[in-house]
């Protein structure tokens, strides 16, 4: 037979068998209800379903030899159906839902890899995209998704997105005891919160005024009631008080130093501090120091699943951050950040260092002796660890350093010969924190913390007119442990703990010629236990937190009982009225000796309580606020009263009258804060004013009552912010009244050879104006990398603002005045690539 003749019956063969297939295969299949019944008399079994469940459902036969467990699989397999045994013999036959969805956090939008989300029949794990897919017989089953340091997600499957994976948010488990009550409280990403306190989130944050980098410390200047006196970050004045009475804190550590280049930006690493708190009043019981108010800075929680990083750069530094994960429970954060004057000199530096060294040893010196070779670099590094062991356990190892230093040389000119000397001036930083936190189940947690912070600040004066040499040191080291647990209700909950820190404060002063040392060293423990609630009604229109710290001084055997309150009500739709109080001490101070310490330039240094010449500073506030908002609109008004007790003279910087006494005293404020803001769809515009009378009470002074010299008596800010996915563009402008000051009595200006004060702070310097502008633009470059290029004016009409004055004897026996002013016209420029 011919092959063609082959090829012709073998084509027919199979159209024959593919027509008898089909037909066999319609023939066969038969209803699967019959199939269960011959399957419940085969096995004697009986099965349960809804009636309407197996309508119009077919299968074909099942082989004759297969035992009743393959032949359910089989069953599941064709039509999709679930079969569950729930006795000896009695099977319930479901059809199955599949849930699938996204999750990240509600703030970062970061995906959330390793959540369980977990059902009556499967258990599931979120990949490194924050996906899951989870089968669940019905929809009445319950669903509940579960990620440490979050709130749990409990609902009916019914109640999640059945027809698509859609994006799950999840919220911090903090967010439910202190929530939000004011979205963009000046701009988005800061939120004022329901006990009181004001949080900027970095992740969210537009842009303020004349800042292209998110400075911490610059950035909470721009709340009502915050300012700083000399416009440093090192001297920031809440609600009137000095700098050395804040809480400063990096991830729970106490931090001494906070600025570089001596007070003109923050020394931490605006890349990895995600999260700012400020906290004027109310403070929570489980936090001491910080008489005047607190600064909290936090940094990622959240462990990375994919590599994230950041390379920036402006006129001053350059910094680089990278967070990179480390198996599935652990990742590695580092920043880093350095001066560029090395490599580069750039008109922002010189204005900066201008703006430090004036009227300072660095700058000025006699006729003789000329200075040279100024140089001054900083840096800062940061390294974090974070593991979470199980599901339940959460790990964080901290690290932070940060160095200034500056040197210069100082020459001799004579007709013989030039004799050269080094001075230098170092202000650095060494602290690390290990955290443990556990959820032993939805209503209860633990947390403990301990922390070693150092700090240190030495000058190294070479004086070649007498050949000398006069060394100073500051040094601090202080460390701290606390536990507290927390138990949760739905609308309540109860926190206790205790807490340990022991502080040690030693200065130096150490002359070679002639021959001087002097060396104080002081140590401070300090025994503390709090407890506090908080309840919040289910309509989340009442909130109440109560607490108390109970703090023991061993080397004194003091005692000191701190209660703490904070009360929010809403009053309708659109008004809400907040009450806060707290008594607070603090054992540690900035003192000032005399104003040439430490080559001018940082002259305060840290001191501990003696209890008699430096007392335990103690402080009482109460404030109360009222708030409207609506469409956009928010107003704001808060009175307080303030009063701290046990300053000492050399604490508040005088520079006038009083600048070499020593004695103590104290002050009270009587102030009010007050905000409007208008928010538009990409605008926000803010006025704020500020208004205190703050007034020194010094018994053993000439003066017994005279204005503070931190008293801002009226201060404005008005900004407006325009913010969209690509652009930020700022504008704004400060003002205040003059800081007090004293000037020479008129007709007897000196006395005894010293300048003769008239009455204490009866005057003032001049007004304070400045404009800011900045502008930030955002582009993405490719899939995994984008810029951002931003541009700042401070000051940009160059106002010459005088920040402080002081006096000193001219060789005509008459007063000379020495003025210090405020940065000029400075700009700034930036570019940052994230990856």
């Amino acid at each position: 037979m011919q092959k063609s003749s082959w090829s012709y019956i073998i084509f027919i063969i199979c159209i024959f068998w593919s027509i008898k297939i089909q037909a066999q295969t319609s023939e066969e299949k038969i209803p699967l209800k019959v199939v269960l019944n011959n399957l419940s008399d085969q096995h004697k079994v009986q099965f349960n379903y809804q009636s309407d469940l197996l309508s119009e459902i077919t299968v074909f036969p099942l082989p004759k030899k297969s035992t009743l467990n393959e032949n359910l699989k089989h069953i599941e397999s064709e039509t999709s159906l679930r079969f569950t045994k729930i006795g000896a013999s009695i099977y319930t036959i479901t059809k199955p839902f599949i849930i699938c969805g996204y999750l990240q956090d509600v703030i970062s939008l970061h995906p959330l890899y390793g959540a369980t989300i977990r059902g009556e029949i499967q258990t599931k794990i979120t990949d490194d995209k924050g996906f899951f897919e989870i089968f669940v017989n019905s929809l009445d089953e319950a669903i509940e998704i579960r990620f440490l340091g979050f709130k749990t997600i409990k609902k009916q499957a019914r109640f999640f997105t059945l027809e698509e994976c859609a994006t799950i948010s999840m919220y911090e488990e903090k967010q439910q005891i202190d929530a939000v009550v004011v979205e963009g409280y000046l701009v988005r990403g800061i939120d004022k919160k329901s006990n009181g306190t004001t949080e900027i989130n970095f992740s969210k944050f537009t842009s303020l005024p004349g800042l292209i980098e998110t400075d911490v410390l610059q950035t909470v200047q721009a709340l009502p009631g915050v300012l700083s006196i000399d416009e440093t970050v090192s001297n920031i004045n809440i609600r009137g008080g000095s700098h050395d009475q804040n809480l400063i804190l990096w991830d729970d550590i106490k931090m001494y130093q906070s600025g570089h280049f001596f007070g003109l930006i923050s020394s931490f690493n605006p890349q990895i501090t995600k999260t700012a708190t400020v906290i004027t009043n109310g403070t929570d019981a489980s936090y001491s120091d910080g008489v005047s108010g607190s600064i909290q800075m936090n940094t990622d929680k959240q462990i990375q699943s994919n590599f994230e990083g950041s390379l920036g750069v402006n006129f001053i530094s350059t910094d680089v951050f990278a967070d990179v994960p480390l198996g599935e429970k652990s990742s590695l954060q580092i920043a880093g950040r350095r001066s560029i004057h090395d490599f580069v000199n750039t008109p922002t530096y010189n204005v900066y260092f201008d703006r430090v060294a004036q009227q300072t040893e660095i700058a000025n010196n006699v006729e003789s002796v000329v200075n040279s070779n100024q140089n001054f670099n900083f840096y800062d590094t940061s390294l974090r660890w974070l593991y979470n062991p199980s599901e339940k356990d959460r790990i964080r190892f901290n690290f932070i350093l940060i160095n200034n230093n500056l040197t210069f040389d100082e020459t001799l000119m004579t007709n013989l010969d030039l004799d050269t000397k080094t001075s230098s001036l170092s202000q650095n930083s060494i602290a690390a924190g290990l955290s443990y936190e556990r959820q032993w189940n939805d209503h209860f947690s633990t947390h403990f913390n301990v922390y070693n912070t150092d700090y240190k600040l030495q000058a190294i004066n070479a004086n070649v007119l007498q050949q000398q040499q006069f060394l100073q040191e500051n040094v601090v080291s202080e460390t701290g442990i606390k536990f507290k647990g927390l138990y949760k209700w739905d609308n309540l909950f109860l926190e206790a703990g205790y807490q340990f820190i022991e502080s040690e404060v030693v200065n130096t002063n150490d002359i070679d010629v002639p021959r001087f040392l002097r060396r104080d060293s002081e140590v401070l423990r300090e025994h503390a236990f709090f407890v506090q609630s908080q309840y919040e009604n289910n309509n989340r229109d009442f909130s109440v937190r109560p607490g108390i710290r109970l703090n023991y001084i061993d080397k004194f055997n003091v005692l000191l009982a701190e209660p703490r309150l904070s009360i929010r009500k809403k009053l309708g739709q659109h008004f809400q009225i907040e009450a806060l109080g707290e008594l607070k001490h603090q054992n540690t101070s900035q003192i000032v000796n005399f104003q040439n310490d430490f080559l001018g330039v940082e002259k305060r240094r840290w001191q501990l309580t003696d209890n008699y010449s430096i007392p335990i500073l103690k402080s009482k506030q109460a404030s109360l606020s009222l708030q409207f908002s609506n469409k956009g609109w928010l107003v704001d008004a808060t009175g307080y009263n303030k009063e701290v007790v046990g300053i000492t003279s050399q604490s508040q910087s005088f520079t006038t009258k009083y600048e070499f006494t020593k004695t103590t005293g104290n002050y009270n404020i009587l102030g009010l804060d007050f905000l409007i803001r208008k928010q538009f769809k990409n605008l926000s515009s803010w006025l704020s004013y500020s208004y205190m009378i703050n007034e020194y009470t010094f018994n053993n002074l000439e003066d017994i009552q005279f204005p503070s010299n931190f008293d801002a008596t009226h201060s404005f800010n008005f900004g407006t912010t325009y913010s969209n996915n690509r652009l930020n563009i700022s504008a704004g402008l400060n003002y205040r009244t003059g800081k007090p000051t004293s000037i020479p009595l008129q007709g007897n200006e000196i006395l005894n050879q010293q300048v003769n004060f008239d009455v204490a702070n009866n005057t003032r310097i001049p007004e304070f104006f400045r404009v800011d502008l900045s502008a930030i633009y955002k582009l993405k470059l490719s899939k995994g990398l984008r810029t951002e290029i931003g541009a700042s004016v401070w000051n940009a009409l160059n106002k010459e603002n005088t920040i402080n004055n002081y006096y000193r004897v001219g060789a005509d026996n008459r007063p000379i005045k020495f003025s210090r002013e405020s940065l000029g016209l400075t700009t700034n420029f930036m570019v940052r690539f994230y990856f």
